[in-house]
């Protein structure tokens, strides 16, 4: 069971906790899915258009740990001034490193990292930030297809588990890799 405990957009408003599961992704690889199938409730809202999570957002799951999800980066359109703000609430955020035992990056399947996540990366690898990438959207690929691509865009990374929010393929393994983090 997964319950809400706040949504917060700076420090001040972040809940004391012990241990985070933090959900990062670019807007538009289905980061709210794939919660939500990871959890088996409707707990992150899905829109229609891209970037609809401007808040950070903290849930209580099962005692065990607070999952954190975040907004997307990258393709959803802000003003200069939400970019500035949308910045410095994530770094509030980061601060906090201490208390991320993972980070789950998630990215599409078909198209590997973009520029932004490969930013995302470095900047988990630079604060030694644990992390895992969740390739999602896998539902849409052929078998064929998604062996191309393993071999072509995730060809070096071992850290990779492939999923679809769409077909809950792999979540276990997703679920059983966030366990293992909290333990």
């Amino acid at each position: 069971m997964i319950d809400f405990i706040c949504s917060a957009s700076e420090k001040s408003g972040f809940p004391p906790t012990e241990k985070e599961v933090v959900f990062v992704g670019r807007s538009n690889v289905g980061k709210s899915s794939l919660i939500n199938a990871l959890y088996q409730q409707k707990i992150a809202f899905v829109g229609k258009k891209p970037g609809k999570t401007r808040l950070i957002n903290f849930f209580d799951a099962d005692g065990l740990y607070t999952a954190v999800d975040v907004p997307g980066y990258g393709y959803a359109q802000r003003s200069q001034k939400e970019m500035i703000a949308f910045a410095k609430m994530m770094d509030d955020y980061f601060s906090r490193y201490d208390k991320i035992r993972l980070t789950v990056m998630i990215v599409d399947s078909r198209h590997g990292l973009t520029g932004d996540d490969e930013d995302m990366k470095e900047y988990l690898e630079g604060r030694k930030i644990p992390y895992v990438i969740a390739a999602n959207k896998i539902d849409k690929l052929s078998n064929n297809q998604l062996m191309n691509n393993k071999n072509r865009l995730f060809k070096d990374m071992n850290n990779v588990i492939y999923v679809s929010a769409q077909t809950r393929k792999n979540m276990d393994q997703l679920k059983e890799r966030i366990m293992e983090s909290v333990r």
